[in-house]
């Protein structure tokens, strides 16, 4: 396989993993968290992350038994000469997107997960407070007025 066909397929997977993070985003933002729908997107990531990896150590071992220098200078340098500069641009372009969008969907799954958390330790913190007696009742509460006076 040659090495610009190599990055158009990286490419075309790395805008493939891209609108997926998009449509992750989407489902973050969205007011009603859809799991299924999230759970289905995480798998399609793995796969293509995945086919990325595979792709990526590919082209690596080729630029390296082609006697190019292992890392970016290497890479640049070998797709100078394939002359496939354009193709290795348009995939470094869309590797720095992809990462963007993958620190943004990071920061949402983490701040989601925080306010969850919170919610969480609220809703214990009153079920700690309203313990029931035998008859079913809610106990006296702290800091709650008596009304039969």
């Amino acid at each position: 396989m040659s090495l610009a066909r190599l990055l158009s397929d990286q490419q075309s997977r790395l805008i493939r993993l891209t609108q997926l993070l998009e449509h992750e985003l989407g489902l973050l933002t969205a007011s009603q968290v859809d799991g299924k729908a999230l759970t289905e997107v995480a798998r399609r990531k793995q796969e293509l992350l995945a086919d990325l990896e595979r792709m990526e150590t590919l082209r690596r071992q080729v630029q390296v038994r082609l006697g190019y220098a292992a890392g970016p200078a290497g890479a640049r340098a070998a797709a100078e000469e394939a002359g496939c500069q354009a193709e290795w641009e348009a995939c470094l372009s869309a590797t720095e997107r992809t990462a963007r969008l993958n620190d943004l969907v990071g920061e949402l799954l983490q701040m989601r997960a925080s306010h969850n958390q919170k919610m969480l330790d609220f809703i214990h913190q009153i079920a700690d407070k309203t313990l029931y007696e035998p008859t079913g009742r809610t106990g006296r509460q702290p800091g709650r007025l008596s009304t039969s006076a």
